[in-house]
This record gives C-alpha cells, sequence and structure tokens, in this order.
C-alpha cells in the first residue's frame, strides 16, 4: 500500500486547511494567516526535499551531504527559537553529542543498512528530535535565569562558583525537556502509532517489522535527547551556550 500524489490527496490536504483556517477563526486566535504560511511552506519544502532525496538516495556520500545538511539547518533553527544566534556552535555541540552516538551505534550494528534509503530518514527523525531537546533546554532555563538573577548573585556572595550558581537555578528544570520525549516511548503502541510504523506498513512491511523499525527509531530519539540535555545544561553552567544579554549578566 502507498499514497500517491492525486486529485483526492489534493482534496484532502485542501479540506483539512479549510478545517484549520475556521477551527483559528472561530476560536479567535488569530492564527489563520500563519498557519496558511506554515502549509504552504511545508507543501514546497516537502516537494524540494523529496526531490533531492531521489536525487541523493542511491549514492552513500550525498545521503551523509544530506545528512548534514539537515544538521545544519536545525541547528540554526533552534538557535533562533532559544535566542542564541551567537551561541550556535555550542547548540551544534550538545546536539551532535547525542546524534553521532546513536547513528555510530544502528549503523556499527548493522541494524541499519548502509543505504541511503535506510540513513536519511533514521537520521532525520534523529535530528529532529535532538533539535526540539535542545530548543525545550533553552525556553525552560533562559527565562528562569532572567527570573532569578537575584538568586544567582546570593549564590556567588556565598562564594559559590559560578558554574554552580547557575546550577542551582536551572538543574531541576531541564529535565522537563526529556518528558514529551519519554512519553511517546511509553505511549507508542497504546496512545499513539508514530511515523517509523505507518512508514513501514504503508510501504508494505509486516506489523513485525514495522515495530522492529520503531523500536529503534524510539531508542535512538531517547538516547539522542538525554545527551543533548544533559550536554546543553554543562555548556549553559559553563556559560557557552546562552544569549547575548544572559552572557553578559552571568559574570564573576
Amino acid at each position: 500500500m502507498s499514497i500517491e500524489p492525486g486529485w483526492p490527496v489534493a482534496a484532502a490536504l485542501a479540506v483539512l486547511l479549510l478545517l484549520t483556517l475556521v477551527a483559528h477563526r472561530y476560536a479567535g486566535y488569530g492564527l489563520g494567516r500563519p498557519a496558511l504560511v506554515a502549509s504552504v511552506r511545508a507543501l514546497v519544502q516537502l516537494t524540494v526535499v523529496a526531490l533531492l532525496i531521489r536525487a541523493v538516495v542511491d549514492d552513500l556520500a550525498l545521503s551523509f551531504a544530506f545528512v548534514a545538511l539537515m544538521f545544519v539547518i536545525a541547528v540554526a533553527t533552534t538557535s533562533r527559537r532559544i535566542g542564541a544566534v551567537p551561541a550556535w556552535s555550542w547548540s551544534a555541540l550538545a546536539m551532535a553529542s547525542g546524534i553521532v552516538p546513536v547513528l555510530v551505534v544502528v549503523l556499527a550494528s548493522g541494524a541499519i543498512p548502509w543505504e541511503g534509503i535506510a540513513i536519511i530518514p533514521i537520521a532525520g527523525i534523529v535530528i529532529g528530535n535532538a533539535m526540539t531537546a535542545n530548543t525545550l533546554v533553552g525556553r525552560r532555563a533562559f527565562p528562569v535565569l532572567r527570573e532569578e538573577h537575584a538568586q544567582y548573585e546570593a549564590a556567588l556572595a556565598l562564594g559559590m562558583k559560578p558554574a554552580w550558581g547557575i546550577h542551582e537555578i536551572v538543574h531541576r528544570r531541564v529535565p522537563d525537556a526529556l518528558l514529551p520525549g519519554m512519553d511517546q516511548v511509553s505511549t507508542t503502541g497504546l496512545v499513539t502509532l508514530p511515523g517509523a510504523f505507518i512508514g513501514v506498513m504503508l510501504g508494505g512491511g509486516t506489523p513485525v517489522q514495522a515495530a522492529t523499525a520503531q523500536a529503534l527509531v524510539l531508542f535512538g530519539i531517547m538516547t539522542a535527547q538525554t545527551i543533548t540535555v544533559s550536554v546543553g545544561e554543562r555548556l549553559i553552567t559553563r556559560r557557552r551556550l546562552l544569549p547575548s544579554d544572559l552572557r553578559a549578566a552571568l559574570i564573576n
């Protein structure tokens, strides 16, 4: 079974978009235009990506180059979302710390073949979830560092080093960045059937093959996010991964 582009899909997309816009208008959220723009961007981007993947999927070197491109875009996106564009290299380090071990394990173990058709989607899922984890870390840690700056100064006054002062503020909040991913792992099969499972099924695979692929993806996501969050927290406490205003405020 496969879903082919055509009038049925176009009609379904149009109706779904219309329902979204009507719901926004009825609720008064004021997000109808952004939703429309996001939908158009998604269609354009998916078309471009489909063409690019078709061009590179048969060449292993080009497939890895495409994965590298996805990583660059993910770093740029998360850096913008957390307001720390000048610290993009530290976001890249945190994400790479989680992504690289996962890809090494699944490739070195032979769990996925050394083929672009397998590497690109697995890498894309892991990169996207590492990006989400990095964004959640920043969006939880940075506001509280601003709000509790007096507590940071009090910690310094008591003789704590800056890293410990920051750690005392952010450490109990950072684990929240892992909860969405852990919920996804714990509810898969009971509440949701994520993309990897559906993709294998639509591609003609058996339910057992779909479950195997999904388990591999979920464990990879959990590992990548945990390492990304851990490294990200340490970079924050060492005043590396910070927006410009916090870099100036969190002084010795």
